[in-house]
């Protein structure tokens, strides 16, 4: 199995957060990147991409390289020990093509492409991720998505009450997602895995989201380095191995 923290405090930094500083905050800083395939001509509908980024987080979680002995594992250690990064940043033409020779998952949804990589220092970023562009992730959805089923698969609720560019919404997707695959148990996990992570993101009515938030179910809140409130409760997890 991966390597699984205890669930409190939830971590920070664009992350599943808690914004106070404690002691993960003096140990070495990492960021899981995260890529977007945005070609100027086709780009991915946003909540796809939203689906899609949360789907490559927790891929890499279950994979056996981030894990044990595997190559990835101590990166995965080591960023999962400090505070919780994650950034999603776009590329396409031949930058897609340089990030995809570069260690990591492509994930890909209905209309959109995510790329995840092992966590790297925080001042660490490759050469070909670092000149990558973080703005211009803003991204539409073609249609209204359908409504969620939870209880017929995991639904990432976000915040009715915030407005997040497609990127910061991604990232705070994959805190959700991670944020569930920490609370669940080991056959929860192995089955939502075998599955191939099935998953919704929606955002929750106005109505519902105080109960959500106060529900026991895992919560995502913002460090506020970027866009949002130190502090605010993006996302809400709800998967039915967590009622």
């Amino acid at each position: 199995m991966s390597h699984v923290p205890a669930p409190a405090p939830a971590p920070a930094a664009d992350s599943p957060a808690q914004p106070a500083r404690d002691p993960r905050d003096e140990a070495p800083q990492f960021v899981l990147p995260l890529v977007v395939r945005i070609e100027r001509g086709t780009p991915p509908a946003r909540t796809d991409a939203l689906e899609t980024a949360a789907r490559a987080v927790l891929t890499l979680l279950g994979d056996e390289r981030a894990h044990g002995d595997g190559e990835w594992a101590e990166a995965v250690r080591d960023w999962e020990d400090a505070r919780i990064r994650k950034v999603v940043r776009r590329a396409r033409g031949a930058e897609w093509r340089r990030a995809e020779a570069l260690p990591g998952i492509t994930v890909t949804g209905a209309s959109a492409e995510v790329r995840v990589f092992p966590p790297v220092p925080l001042d660490g970023w490759p050469k070909d991720l670092a000149k990558l562009q973080v703005s211009g992730t803003e991204l539409d959805d073609p249609e209204p998505p359908a409504p969620a089923d939870p209880a017929g698969r995991p639904v990432l609720w976000l915040n009715p009450d915030l407005e997040m560019s497609a990127g910061k919404a991604m990232a705070q997707a994959g805190h959700g997602a991670q944020l569930a695959w920490w609370a669940l148990p080991d056959t929860a996990r192995a089955a939502w895995r075998a599955a191939g992570f099935p998953l919704a993101v929606r955002t929750a009515a106005p109505a519902d989201w105080l109960r959500l938030t106060t529900s026991g179910l895992p919560v995502v809140r913002d460090a506020g380095f970027t866009e949002i409130a130190p502090g605010s409760c993006t996302v809400v997890a709800e998967h039915p191995g967590l009622r």
